[in-house]
């Protein structure tokens, strides 16, 4: 038997391939560990046998009637080990084989640019031209030492208008979009998706509509997807499959940072996430502590965001968007107010906003950029002070303008803001068909000036 060696990069003889070869099997079991499932139900399945030999996070296969299935240790007990599958239902019967697989990982490269992949990292769009790197990571990573990564400073152009005036955003920053159902997210979502600046964009769609994926990709990207890599996980796909593809595209974006790459990461939704890890961590017996959410959820969605952000030094940068679906329109709900208190800043789109047809229906009084001051100049801070305080003035006073009480004349302020403010919020919209905003300053300065 001949070995052809061009098909494995880096490798320059055959003791080169040895010495490939031994290192992995040495990271191979010599025994293949097998279990019993000794229950099914709905939500998963137990198998006795396994509990020495695994841990949280590996990876079984699910034997029975001739067809397989893939699925995750989720809890571990001294006499049998809890399984959730990736797929549903589960096929296994009482009594099929259980086989241990070891830790899930990936193997992201450069060629994946331009195609799409699902939560486990298999390519589901055309999969031509798809080549899988040596080294494999794993979609649960730690974030780099704080006091190993770099500063931020460089700010950079949304082409959203609005942002780029109230809430500037910077290379490595990790900022939230909340808002309630049918606000908007999506559509200011693929705006952002546009910005200019970066090497590489992962984009993870969590829990949305079957639908609305080619929508998302085809007609919001366009012809510019070489550079764009896609994690899709629709709504009717399994909780573990939600729960992983946000995981798997920031461990795609970390690899592409470790390059030295500038990466644009953007979520949509942070939310279904949180839905999914809570099925999972209820599944495992945990007891839910605030709105049906167990405790890991809270620790989970810290440890995921920290991974955006700028790398150690030396390396690049991710840039983290994500979205958070508000339910019920509450902006204190517990996933909301978690993930506000640990991104660098956030954007409230506002259903008021949006049924007077503002798009993006941003409220500017709600929304906050922690790193705004490396966006504007002394002279641009001081007048966007200006702009907020006109609008938090034309605000306060809507029902006393509305029954009549207003007097042109009696309040200068009042009269500045009611002849500014209109003009500005009608300066500020845009849609994904408008063009790009270049210089959201001069833009403004000259609407107001028309």
């Amino acid at each position: 038997m001949t070995t052809d060696t061009r098909a494995a990069p880096g490798i320059k003889s055959l003791s080169d391939l040895a010495e490939r070869v031994s290192a992995a099997a040495a990271n191979q079991p010599l025994v293949q560990v097998g279990g019993t499932v000794s229950q099914v139900t709905p939500a998963f399945c137990s198998v006795s046998g396994l509990s020495p030999f695994v841990r949280l996070g590996d990876r079984i296969n699910l034997a029975s009637g001739g067809r397989s299935q893939l699925g995750e240790v989720i809890r571990l007990d001294e006499s049998q080990v809890t399984i959730k599958t990736f797929d549903e239902p589960i096929t296994a019967g009482l009594g099929a084989r259980a086989w241990q697989i070891g830790p899930g990982t990936i193997n992201p490269d450069p060629s994946w640019k331009g195609h799409i992949f699902n939560a486990l990292g298999s390519p589901i769009s055309d999969g031509a031209g798809v080549s899988y790197g040596h080294q494999p990571v794993f979609p649960d990573r730690n974030a780099p030492a704080a006091l190993q990564r770099q500063r931020i400073s460089t700010p950079f152009k949304s082409g959203v208008r609005l942002i780029d005036l109230f809430t500037p955003l910077c290379y490595g920053q990790r900022i939230g979009i909340f808002a309630g159902s049918g606000v908007g997210k999506s559509t200011l979502l693929a705006m952002l998706a546009r910005a200019k600046g970066f090497d590489t964009v992962v984009i993870a769609l969590v829990g949305e509509r079957g639908r609305e994926v080619r929508e998302f990709l085809e007609d919001t990207l366009g012809h510019n997807r070489e550079n764009v890599i896609a994690v899709v996980s629709t709504g009717d796909e399994s909780p573990m499959m939600r729960r992983l593809a946000p995981k798997t595209a920031t461990c795609i974006a970390e690899y592409f940072r470790d390059r030295g790459e500038r990466v644009l990461l953007i979520v949509d939704s942070i939310t279904r996430f949180a839905h999914a890890a809570r099925e999972v961590a209820l599944a495992a017996g945990e007891p839910p502590v605030a709105r049906g959410y167990t405790p890991s959820v809270f620790s989970g969605l810290p440890n995921l965001l920290e991974r955006a952000g700028p790398g150690i030094e030396g390396a690049g940068s991710i840039t983290g968007i994500y979205s958070v679906l508000v339910d019920g329109d509450d902006h204190n709900d517990p996933i909301a107010d978690s993930i506000r208190g640990t991104l660098d800043g956030h954007i409230v789109l506002d259903r008021a906003i949006a049924d007077q047809a503002r798009y993006p229906a941003v409220n500017v009084l709600s929304s906050i950029s922690r790193l705004s001051q490396h966006g504007w100049t002394a002279e641009q801070r001081n007048l966007v002070s200006k702009l907020r305080a006109l609008i938090a003035r034309f605000e306060d006073t809507r029902d006393l303008r509305l029954m009549g009480g207003y007097r042109s004349g009696a309040d200068p302020e009042l009269d500045k803001a009611v002849e500014i403010v209109p003009k500005l919020f009608e300066a500020m919209k845009q849609s994904p068909r408008d063009p790009a905003s270049v210089d959201a300053f001069q833009e403004m300065a000259r609407a107001l000036q028309s």
